[in-house]
């Protein structure tokens, strides 16, 4: 009768250690290494069920969302990339015309930080235009809360926030987006698409300024 061959010697999956195994399914040196291999088997093993288990919970709550939270994930999206696209090209207020060190400086301690992406054209008025990147645009907490204290002098707030997307935009654009009465009748699936859109490009922006 033909003797078994022993175990070839092999590496502790734990500390790296060659060693000669006893049996061919052994893959550590030791119990100590036995304990750390099974400790990091346990830890995967939760960390999946973690990973399965928010996934489950997102797709729960995704199946719960109204037309409106859609609405609201949408909006959301277009004014994070808004507001960051304008922080990295070094724009200011554009209802005050302060710079970006000057804001920072008076209104830095405000909570979610100094500045907001605030609509040109109301949502509550213009809800036509409420998704539209060119309507939403970088401005200070103050000049967003709607404090004339901090819009240019001898203009409202208003009056000054489309002096300043004339001066972005240019005039004959800037009126054309405001005379825009155009009616948009997003589906779920449009507005899933658009959250999706510009959540992807915000990535792509933060990760081209890291």
């Amino acid at each position: 009768m033909l003797k078994a061959k022993p175990p070839r010697p092999k590496k502790c999956k734990h500390c790296k250690t060659q060693f000669q195994p006893a049996r061919n399914f052994v893959s550590w040196c030791s119990v100590e290494c036995a304990v750390e291999i099974a400790k990091a088997k346990q830890a995967k093993q939760k960390a999946q069920e973690a990973t399965k288990e928010r996934t489950e919970t997102r797709e729960r709550k995704e199946k719960l969302k109204t037309y409106g939270d859609h609405v609201a994930d949408a909006e959301k999206a277009v004014r994070d990339f808004r507001r960051n696209e304008e922080l990295a090209k070094g724009s200011g207020c554009i209802s005050c015309g302060k710079d970006q060190a000057e804001i920072i400086a008076a209104q830095g301690w405000k909570v979610g930080g100094a500045f907001d992406a605030g609509h040109w054209m109301g949502k509550g008025a213009r809800p036509e235009l409420r998704l539209e990147p060119s309507n939403i645009w970088l401005q200070c907490k103050s000049c967003n809360g709607g404090s004339a204290k901090y819009a240019r002098k001898g203009e409202s707030v208003k009056e000054a926030f489309e002096a300043g997307v004339i001066a972005r935009l240019g005039e004959e654009a800037a009126m054309a987006l405001k005379h825009d009465h155009r009616p948009r009748h997003y589906t779920v699936e449009q507005l899933k698409e658009i959250t999706s859109h510009y959540r992807a490009r915000l990535r792509e922006l933060k990760k081209s300024h890291e």
